[in-house]
């Protein structure tokens, strides 16, 4: 456990800033829809927050509003006039006492249309956000991919018995060359029937030919769940600057790569929290805000690529997120007004309230069961002393 907490002391001076800069610019840009979206639909605005708790910095704009950065930096919200609170529960006690002209800019007297666009532009925006920063990476630096280099071996793997090291670089198999650790690598290795290949290896100035045979080997696959591959136990250094490369991406391809990782991002969450309700996948794997921390620091450890990519996949899993029905989240408020749409009438106050406080403890369980993942994934790396 000490070693755990000296640990988490020593990444603060980096990790903290990278993690507060990259969870404000999604909140921000998440935010902003919801705020750019209620203007254009007329209603007025009381509260633009980052972070929760206390003020620490703010300002009313023109129209009102209170800009304001709150010290606790682990979301933030917009709350229009006619809300009780940051869940954007109505405030009924309130909404009851209004005049007519008030109620022209009181959020729950909009249109049930207009209401729908202005939950629904939070998510929007950081699908927008996820796109322009993917577009960008890739316009101006390209794709960043692994080359064959080895980063690691594993114990009493074929790589291993064969003599491969970390830090040798494998440049063809059975004589066909290898750039990219995938697909290039992985593809010869998996797509091959030999029993045994033949792997050109360069270490430093010098290159031999070794002869290896992979092994079925059962892996844990991005989900947690068990899988069986044909491998020879080494991975990608992903450290080292030297061991990757840079591929031009032509424009007319840019706007379709992005559009194609933000659905990935989307598709493989998907999948996992499927295969975790199907129990074919391991929910440990869920990780929390210490894990985000530690994401972000070695995002930023790497340089301004890596940080602004893990903002786009933040963004991407923040919208996605808030678009499940859960109420207190966006999409929970969207259920709220299709069922409003059907019905004809809104729901009661007391389902309401209900589902509010259901939705309140399914998000904080949630937050607690990621945050305890990540704890026993901080003892575990850090080998469980005390």
């Amino acid at each position: 456990m000490l070693t755990m907490i000296r640990d988490l002391i020593a990444a603060a001076p980096v990790g903290v800033p990278a993690f507060i800069f990259v969870i404000a610019l999604v909140v921000f840009f998440h935010e902003l829809g919801h705020f750019l979206m209620a203007r254009a639909c007329g209603v007025a605005i009381d509260t633009f927050s980052i972070g929760f708790g206390g003020e620490i910095y703010g300002w009313n704009d023109s129209k009102g509003t209170r800009w304001k950065v709150c010290w606790l930096p682990l979301g933030g919200y917009v709350k229009f006039k006619g809300d009780e609170n940051a869940a954007s529960t109505p405030d009924r006690e309130r909404l009851a006492q209004m005049s007519e002209e008030e109620k022209k800019g009181a959020f729950p007297f909009k249109p049930l249309w207009q209401r729908m666009l202005v939950v629904s532009a939070g998510p929007l925006a950081n699908f927008v956000l996820a796109f322009v920063v993917f577009c960008g990476l890739l316009a101006f630096v390209g794709a960043k991919v692994p080359s064959t280099f080895v980063g690691g071996v594993q114990v009493k793997s074929a790589a291993a018995e064969a003599g491969i090291k970390p830090g040798d670089r494998i440049v063809a198999v059975d004589g066909k060359k290898v750039e990219l650790f995938i697909p290039d690598l992985i593809n010869a290795i998996r797509g091959s029937n030999a029993k045994t290949q033949i792997l050109t290896v360069k270490r430093g100035n010098d290159s031999f030919n070794v002869p290896v045979t992979p092994r079925e080997t059962e892996i844990k696959d991005f989900f947690g769940g068990k899988v069986k591959i044909r491998a020879i136990g080494v991975v990608p250094d992903e450290n080292n600057p030297d061991a990757m490369i840079w591929l031009k991406v032509p424009p007319a391809k840019v706007p379709i790569i992005a559009a194609t990782q933000c659905w990935s991002i989307v598709d493989v969450s998907l999948t996992y929290l499927w295969r975790i309700v199907s129990y074919r996948a391991d929910p440990s794997q869920l990780g929390g805000v210490i894990g985000m921390a530690q994401m972000a620091k070695s995002a930023a450890s790497h340089g301004f690529y890596d940080l602004f990519y893990l903002v786009a996949f933040i963004s991407v899993s923040i919208g996605m997120i808030n678009l499940f029905p859960i109420p207190l989240l966006d999409g929970g408020h969207l259920l709220y007004y299709a069922c409003e749409g059907v019905l004809g009438r809104p729901l009661s106050e007391r389902t309401q309230d209900m589902g509010f406080r259901l939705g309140l403890a399914l998000v904080i369980g949630l937050m607690i069961f990621a945050t305890w993942n990540d704890l026993v994934r901080l003892l575990g790396s850090s080998g469980g002393h005390s």
